[in-house]
């Protein structure tokens, strides 16, 4: 769920998108569906609503392995999975996201209207959303009924924990990620200072819960300061990013760029809890959840036990590790 998708860059070659959905929805108080409306997979819906935010978003999830112009591979953390877009939002907002996440609720199963290989069920949605300065977490908002009605339906919700720094001093985490149900993540923002290091530091960037309260915590850190994806130069939020690179096409000029935010952090666990799901079926949202963060790398310093997990007001449990967290879900 994002600003929408262009299913024609190479990120998304081979029908890798296999639903393409376009919300109309304005109510924000409504839940309804016939709003949403069907296009074919050919059409690019992310010209709009802060264009290329949901293009560069899905590609770090489940971009195919695109070999660029100067040799380097952008690939999404899950290249082997299937894409359903929801465009929903008008200029720079996400509004009526309530009617996609109900959208989802009522068709995860069987997304294409019948089951098959080709369009499997969503098992994960992406939430690379939020208010500016956080919020209050309210259990009885919509958005909150429909996320915990997903986890008990096998299906994982991901949020970006939000750009607003912060000391720890206040909550500035995106209200929805707090959810303390089974399968709802929230993310930091982890910054390896473009050397690959695993003992690099959390984005300045990446909204701090308060130290006092762990329940404000965002769950675990990704990669999301100087993510390379699929963009079009452009496009308004593509054109933020100073690093274009060019596709393997001769029309391909300027088909990637290098953005920063927890909105790049979160894709990355989207695509690795896909990647979970591949490798136990039949795990359940709480078990991939527990998986990760037992097994995330510490970074930094200021952890402490919480729940069973250690964690830390603004890493969360530490860095995702995605085989080590297979590991830990195949003992579980």
């Amino acid at each position: 769920m994002d600003t929408g998708i262009d299913p024609t860059h190479p990120s998304f070659a081979g029908g890798k998108v296999v639903k393409n959905l376009k919300s109309l929805c304005l109510n924000e108080s409504s839940l309804a569906t016939d709003c949403i409306i069907d296009l074919p997979t050919s059409v690019d819906t992310d010209t709009l609503s802060g264009g290329g935010h949901g293009t560069h978003v899905s590609g770090i999830a489940a971009g195919n392995a695109v070999r660029m112009s100067d040799g380097q591979v952008a690939s999404g953390a899950a290249p082997g999975a299937k894409i359903v877009s929801i465009s929903t939002g008008a200029v720079l907002l996400i509004i009526g996201a309530d009617a996609a996440l109900n959208w989802i609720l009522e068709n995860h199963r069987a997304p294409c209207g019948t089951p098959s290989a080709a369009c499997p069920p969503i098992k994960v949605v992406n939430n690379s959303y939020g208010p500016s300065g956080g919020g209050a977490f309210d259990p009885n908002s919509a958005t909150v009924q429909l996320q915990r009605a997903l986890a008990a339906e096998g299906v994982v919700t991901v949020w970006a924990n939000g750009n607003d720094g912060g000391d720890g001093s206040e909550d500035l985490s995106n209200p929805a990620g707090k959810d303390p149900t089974g399968g709802i993540l929230s993310v930091a923002s982890y910054y390896d200072h473009d050397d690959g290091r695993r003992n690099g530091t959390v984005s300045d960037f990446s909204s701090r819960g308060l130290a006092g309260n762990p329940s404000s915590w965002p769950d675990i850190s990704a990669p999301g300061e100087n993510i390379t994806s699929s963009c079009r130069l452009y496009l308004p939020i593509c054109s933020t990013g100073l690093d274009f690179r060019n596709g393997p096409g001769l029309l391909d000029i300027g088909t990637f760029n290098t953005i920063s935010g927890t909105s790049m952090a979160a894709p990355h666990i989207t695509g690795i809890v896909a990647q979970l799901f591949q490798a136990r079926p039949d795990a359940t949202p709480t078990q991939i959840e527990a998986a990760l963060k037992l097994s995330a790398s510490k970074y930094g310093t200021g952890y402490v036990d919480v729940g069973g997990f250690t964690s830390s007001f603004d890493k969360g449990t530490g860095l995702v590790d995605v085989v080590a967290a297979v590991t830990a879900l195949q003992g579980m």
